[in-house]
């Protein structure tokens, strides 16, 4: 899988969008998906092991901002990233979230996907509750994802 950035023009960047700079290839993120529509990469406060961000290429603002096309694009990207999560870290389960508008909880204001692998009895931490992941712990997410040989783990089992 290629890592190259295609081609985007301005009309598709907002100026300031952290996203479509990370979209664009502009500053550095933990990338392990992407494909014409769409780019997935790590979380940098994950809430369980494997969190990462589905976003479209383009400046979305929200859900009312998608266009019919743009939604199928960017939910193939995000069925593509949950095959890989399940296929390489073996969660029990996984969670798709998207908060749109301050009022519930987005603080990026470009469309994205959190897709948040579960395991079990572990909770989901608000974004005030949530502190940076240990030393290590996202990069090796990343490298089981991003690897082209990555053996998946064997399946999880929840905790009673």
């Amino acid at each position: 899988m290629s890592f190259t950035t295609p081609d985007q023009t301005t009309a598709d960047r907002m100026p300031g969008c952290a996203f479509c700079s990370i979209a664009a290839g502009d500053i550095p993120a933990l990338r392990f998906y992407q494909d014409e529509h769409a780019v997935a990469f790590m979380d940098r406060l994950p809430m369980t092991v494997g969190h990462c961000l589905v976003i479209p290429r383009r400046h979305i603002t929200d859900v009312w901002d998608l266009t019919d096309d743009d939604a199928a694009q960017v939910m193939h990207a995000v069925r593509r990233v949950a095959d890989l999560v399940r296929e390489r870290l073996a969660p029990a389960g996984v969670n798709l979230l998207n908060n749109n508008g301050a009022a519930a909880d987005q603080t990026q204001f470009h469309f994205h996907v959190h897709v948040i692998p579960r395991y079990g009895r572990d909770r989901l931490l608000h974004p005030w509750e949530r502190i940076f992941a240990p030393a290590g712990e996202i990069e090796s997410a990343y490298r089981m994802l991003s690897a082209a040989d990555s053996q998946p783990r064997a399946t999880a089992t929840p905790e009673n």
